[in-house]
Formats: C-alpha cells, structure tokens, sequence
C-alpha cells in the first residue's frame, strides 16, 4: 500500500533505538525525509548513516536533551516547517508511591511530559500557520490502565492521552490532525529494564524478569507501533484525530 509519505519531513524524537528507530525506519520506506532527535549522539549518528544508505533518504539529527525548555528552540531553528512530528522521547521509572521520589518523578516528567507538550506547542503553531500537518504522540498503555506499581508513568501517560484527545478535537478546522498511540509491552531494552525493576519488588530477583511475562499473551515488537505511526501519518488517516490508538495485544481489555 503506497500511504503517499514520499518526500515528506518526519521529525521523530527519542529515534536512536527501540520504537522511535522503529518508527524512523518506517517512515523513511515510505519516501520520508528524517530529522531524528535523542540524546546521544554517537548512536543518532550511526543510525542516521545507516537509513540513509539503505532507503535513499535524506537523514539529518540532532542530539538534544527535550528535558531540557531551551532545546525546544534550537530544535525548531532546525526544523521549523516539518510535515510530521512523532513525539517518542521519554521514560518514566517504574514503583509505587513510595519507591519513586520526587526528583525522579520531576526529572522523568519533564522530558516525557512537559517535553511532548513543549514540542506540540511549537509545532501545531507552525502547522496551523501552514494549515497542514500532524503530530503523533507515542505515549503508553500504562495511562489507559494505571497499576500502583507503574503510578509515575500512569499519571504522566493519563495526562498526554488527554492532551491528545484535547487538541485533536478542534485541530482539524486548521488542517492539522493530532493523534496518539498507547503501546503496550514491546520487546526493548526498556522493557527488560521495567520488567527487571517489576521482578526486583515482586519476586526479590531482577533476573526473574521473563517468570512475569505472559507466555499466552507475549509481547509486540517495535514495527507494530511503527506500521501505525506510518499509516495515521498519512491522507489514508485524514478523518483521524483527538483519538489514541492502543496497540497491547488486548491487554488493557483483559
């Protein structure tokens, strides 16, 4: 199915691994030009390389801290006029209440929240302007169905889905459609990390990680989340916004 992507500008954020490499990848099959964003640099750099030589496409990057307000601008000095923005970058720690401090609470916030905000800001701005665009926010079942044991990332997802849901509903008068994923357990390294931190309170062994997997229900890959970001990208999706979209196996229905 051709989704008519070719030669649009993607900006994917927290692109150097996992479901935003995924999503880049994606998208430059498609005919995308790509701007990637993450942190480190040696690996953006490599990646970069990489799809360039593989799709064709033009690939640029910017190795940026979105936790940090003054990255916002120098990110859209860069890119002020992209086609598509996948907001990805962002992990909230796993624990309860009394596992996760205030400090590791704001710190993951302020990238993974306030980030997606700052950046939706900026861009449904300029979009709006061009009446033309749209913003895709990566966000996480974890929100759609809060546990006590996931309590910083439940509330800082419920609140990007509402956001979602919020400028979506009245984007579209402008040309502008915004609209969110919620993944569910995917096989990345930050899964093995949660599962890990889960398996430390619950069973007393990190390394008991994979008992808490569920064999009749496994885990997605990467390119699930990335196929939908692709086709919600595009005119095939144009009476799609102010929704979340959630990709877990049916696990939030169970």
């Amino acid at each position: 199915m051709d989704l008519g992507l070719n030669g649009r500008l993607a900006l994917v954020t927290g692109a150097s691994k996992g479901i935003g490499l995924a999503c880049a990848e994606r998208l430059a099959e498609e005919g995308c030009r790509l701007h990637l964003v993450a942190r480190s640099a040696d690996r953006l750099k490599a990646e970069s390389e990489r799809l360039a030589r593989q799709s064709g496409s033009n690939v640029s990057y910017s190795s940026l801290d979105l936790g940090d307000a003054s990255s916002d601008s120098t990110l859209f000095k860069v890119v002020p006029d992209p086609d598509i923005v996948v907001n990805n970058a962002g992990a909230i720690p796993s624990g309860d209440l009394d596992n996760v401090d205030e400090a590791s609470w704001r710190h993951a916030w302020d990238l993974k929240v306030f980030g997606y905000l700052n950046l939706c800001r900026i861009y449904l701005d300029a979009m709006r302007k061009r009446r033309r665009g749209v913003l895709i926010n990566v966000i996480g079942a974890g929100g759609e169905r809060p546990r006590p044991s996931y309590i910083a990332g439940a509330g800082g997802n419920a609140a990007l889905m509402a956001v979602t849901r919020a400028l979506g509903s009245n984007s579209l008068k402008d040309g502008v459609r915004v609209v969110g994923i919620n993944p569910g357990a995917i096989v990345t390294e930050r899964l093995t990390t949660m599962m890990k931190q889960r398996a430390s309170q619950e069973l007393g062994d990190p390394e008991r990680w994979r008992e808490l997997l569920d064999a009749d229900h496994p885990p997605g890959r990467p390119e699930h989340i990335a196929d939908m970001v692709a086709f919600l990208a595009s005119d095939r999706s144009a009476n799609t916004t102010g929704t979340i979209i959630t990709i877990d196996g049916g696990s939030c229905a169970r």
